[in-house]
């Protein structure tokens, strides 16, 4: 008669730790389910803060679509994270609710940290390298960059790990982001289309520069990539052939490279007309074999 009590009151103890540690279980789940969406919300509002300082700075004000695009990619990659980290985070706190003993899973967990930390040190530097050119808007697909002088070519592609570059003869480049020291961005915003022409020497100068100021305003009128009236700027240097004056022409981003075609086509035609000569150099015969 006395084991039934006794059974009663193992029961209700029992109960009470379990709706105890489930209540436990609950609170850790919803706080985690909280941290997540406020954590979240926090970087979105933080990258775009970060990337709307940047691309300010240089537009004045002027809203970038690319950079906008470019930190919804990054936002997306940090919720990530930030969820992973939160979630396990409360996992272990559960499995400890539970009686699971955490202290070998800790270690465990510690020790493939240091190696992965080890193993992966130049991942890392890709990965944060690659953040800081998505926030701060450094170069998009389809800009022509120049990387550390090294590799050259059109953006076809941007991760967080590696940046990819098609070269002017057909070349596919992958660029680790954290080998990238120097980024030359050669169509962002605006371009400039620049022309050295010679001429020789005792040609009238006010009379070339009044050609090439023809031409380019041709040009400009023709054509919707040139943003502002091209300016000449006069004399840039002397050779032992001629004198070399400067062009320059502001152009919509990537397009400097045809205009400057254009340039070129109508200034031979506007010298031959105007019986302007172009000094030339004999061309030297290729070495023997």
């Amino acid at each position: 008669m006395d084991a039934l009590p006794l059974a009663v009151v193992l029961t209700e103890a029992d109960s009470d730790v379990l709706i105890s540690k489930g209540v436990s279980i609950l609170v850790v789940v919803a706080l985690a389910l909280v941290a997540n969406a406020l954590g979240r919300r926090g970087i979105r509002r933080a990258l775009r803060t970060v990337g709307a300082g940047a691309v300010n700075t240089r537009l004045r004000s002027e809203v970038s679509l690319r950079a906008e695009q470019r930190i919804d990619a990054l936002t997306g990659v940090l919720q990530s994270v930030a969820s992973f980290v939160i979630f396990a985070i409360a996992a272990f706190m559960v499995l400890g609710e539970v009686g699971i003993e955490l202290g070998p899973l800790i270690a465990g967990a510690g020790i493939v940290g240091v190696a992965l930390g080890f193993g992966s040190q130049s991942l890392v530097k890709d990965f944060l390298s690659g953040m800081f050119i998505l926030i701060e808007d450094q170069f998009g697909i389809g800009d022509i960059v120049d990387l550390d002088n090294q590799t050259s070519g059109t953006v076809e592609g941007v991760s967080l790990r590696t940046t990819r570059l098609r070269s002017v003869d057909g070349t596919v480049w992958h660029v680790p982001n954290g080998d990238i020291r120097r980024v030359g961005n050669k169509s962002q915003h605006w371009s400039r289309a620049l022309l050295d022409v010679e001429v020789a020497y005792g040609t009238d100068l006010e009379r070339a520069q009044g050609a090439l100021r023809a031409v380019a305003h041709e040009v400009a009128e023709s054509d919707e990539a040139v943003l502002e009236e091209p300016e000449v700027w006069g004399v840039e240097r002397f050779t032992s052939t001629g004198v070399v004056l400067r062009l320059v022409v502001k152009t919509t981003p990537a397009e400097q490279y045809r205009v400057s075609r254009l340039l070129r086509e109508g200034i031979t035609r506007a010298f031959a007309a105007a019986g302007i000569e172009i000094p030339h150099v004999a061309a030297t015969a290729p070495p023997a074999p």
